[in-house]
């Protein structure tokens, strides 16, 4: 009896004392998220994190709607955003935790190495549509393009560097993740997409772009044209515009913009924003 009452009373500890983090947003941050909230949770057992990787604009929506602690990003607020965000009376930080290129890949069975911008303007505004439009030594087959859906911040990136403006050709085949954008180039040997680097595998094959590879010197360099940084977000109106200390956000702020934390922006094929060593 005495031992179940022990028992009882550890339990409501545990739960009293339990803190909850809620993470929501972009695919591309996804998997360095993952490997902080695995490392968190054991830094900090009491708390249970929740990660939900579906797209930029979710994470940002949840964040001006409350549902959320941190919202991750791979692109900057929209101006509507921000307008929402002050509107409500919100201020969110803006943190840099990484650098990406966004790699364009293509089935490696294909036989081509390097892409300009202005051929990937005319594929995915549908003013081409065969590789041999591309290069004549190309097969001429119909290229099937991919493209992330309207949620992700890597869209909208690749709207801004690769479309400028232009539209969209219905063309397109838009796909809900990156991950199944490497399986939909490495299935069919006419596919192009584009995707986070750190996503890029065996299964396929990273162009240059204007003849630069998507490497990490490049990126960092500012050389590869399809470079950008990685972000995470939080609110600091819930904190009364004070930076937070003693909570579970400050402590998970302070590990992924720790040495640790980024060691683990390289580990999952990222480019750190600060420096790895202690």
């Amino acid at each position: 009896m005495r031992k179940s009452l022990l028992l009882l009373i550890l339990v409501i500890a545990t739960l009293i004392n339990a803190e909850t983090l809620v993470i929501k947003g972009s695919n591309t941050v996804y998997p360095i998220a993952q490997l902080w909230v695995e490392q968190f949770q054991k830094m900090y057992p009491n708390v249970t994190a929740t990660l939900e990787g579906a797209g930029s604009s979710t994470g940002i929506s949840a964040l001006l709607n409350g549902t959320c602690d941190i919202a991750n990003s791979s692109r900057f607020l929209k101006a509507g955003e921000v307008e929402q965000m002050h509107k409500n009376s919100r201020y969110f930080v803006p943190l840099v935790i990484a650098y990406d290129g966004i790699a364009v890949i293509v089935n490696p069975n294909l036989g081509i190495d390097s892409i300009s911008i202005e051929t990937l303007n005319k594929i995915y505004t549908g003013q081409i549509t065969e590789w041999s439009q591309v290069d004549p030594k190309l097969p001429k087959k119909t290229i099937a393009a991919y493209s992330r859906n309207t949620a992700s911040g890597t869209f909208e990136v690749w709207l801004e560097k690769v479309l400028k403006g232009e539209k969209l050709s219905p063309r397109i085949q838009m796909l809900e993740s990156s991950q199944a954008e490497i399986e939909s180039v490495a299935k069919n040997q006419y596919a192009i997409a584009y995707t986070g680097m750190g996503y890029v595998t065996s299964q396929v094959k990273a162009l240059k772009v204007e003849g630069i590879d998507p490497t990490i010197e490049n990126v960092l360099s500012g050389k590869y044209p399809l470079s950008r940084p990685l972000f995470v977000f939080f609110d600091l109106s819930r904190f009364n515009n004070m930076w937070p200390e003693n909570n579970v956000i400050a402590d998970y702020i302070r590990f992924i913009l720790s040495p640790e934390g980024q060691k683990l922006v390289e580990k999952a094929g990222y480019i750190p924003a600060y420096g790895t060593s202690k």
